[in-house]
């Protein structure tokens, strides 16, 4: 369950495609999904994620979190960007969970981009709590993103997670979604191998992307678990671009 909370604090999905000459103002949200896309802030902007959910393999109840990431443009190729449970619920306790740090560096802007993701969390949840791993975890996700036909845009990801426990995980992703004027669609599946981090997890995930203004995109929509073990989810966040340092 600490590894699907992390997992939920970093995922990310565009309600479209950044375009190439999209506005620097323009929210770009890594929420809600395991996917992440290959687009960053731009330089010296600051965009701010969060959002509140709740799931469990079998109640809603199980686990309740808020979440927040705070994306800082460092340069064109790279952001940075600073994520974690603000606040975690478990059946053992509560409080802050993992914090960690991610530094996102991409290709050029076109139909077709590439990122890496090096991700370091930190143990700043209480362990005994079943609010943290309990030692310092990495991840290196690769991301491919793509504008196909008829206004589709796709996420796909591959990569080890939970690099420091033992034996790694092993993340696989296939995010797509669609515009639809001021709102979005969007659908996925995903896998997470099972490894020293954390059992297997697995689901398909749907949302409804709003866009009432361009610095602000509101997500709403959940996740069905595919497999024993593996978490249902229903979330709600938003994510803002409040624009230059």
């Amino acid at each position: 369950m600490n590894r699907i909370t992390l997992l939920v604090s970093v995922t990310l999905l565009t309600p479209g495609w950044p375009a190439v000459a999209q506005s620097p103002r323009a929210a770009n949200p890594e929420r809600p999904t395991v996917a992440t896309h290959a687009y960053a802030v731009a330089p010296g902007y600051v965009e701010v994620e969060q959002g509140i959910s709740a799931r469990g393999s079998t109640s809603l109840s199980a686990v309740t979190s808020w979440d927040v990431n705070v994306k800082i443009g460092i340069a064109p190729h790279i952001q940075l960007g600073i994520f974690g449970p603000a606040y975690l619920r478990t059946g053992a306790g509560h409080g802050i969970g993992d914090w960690g740090a991610a530094l996102m560096m991409r290709t050029d802007l076109s139909a077709v981009a590439v990122a890496v993701v090096p991700t370091l969390t930190v143990p700043t949840g209480n362990e005994h709590s079943g609010l943290g791993a309990g030692r310092a975890l990495g991840q290196l996700p690769m991301v491919l993103s793509v504008n196909g036909p008829a206004g589709v845009h796709a996420d796909l990801n591959a990569g080890p997670l939970g690099i420091g426990a033992g034996r790694p995980q092993w993340l696989t992703t296939a995010s797509f979604s669609r515009p639809l004027g001021a709102l979005g669609v969007a659908a996925e599946l995903f896998r997470i191998s099972a490894g020293a981090a954390g059992p297997r997890q697995a689901g398909l995930l749907g949302a409804l992307l709003v866009t009432p203004v361009q610095w602000l995109v509101i997500d709403v929509g959940g996740t069905i678990g595919l497999g024993s073990g593996s978490a249902d989810a229903v979330f709600l966040g938003a994510t803002t671009n409040f624009g230059r340092l």
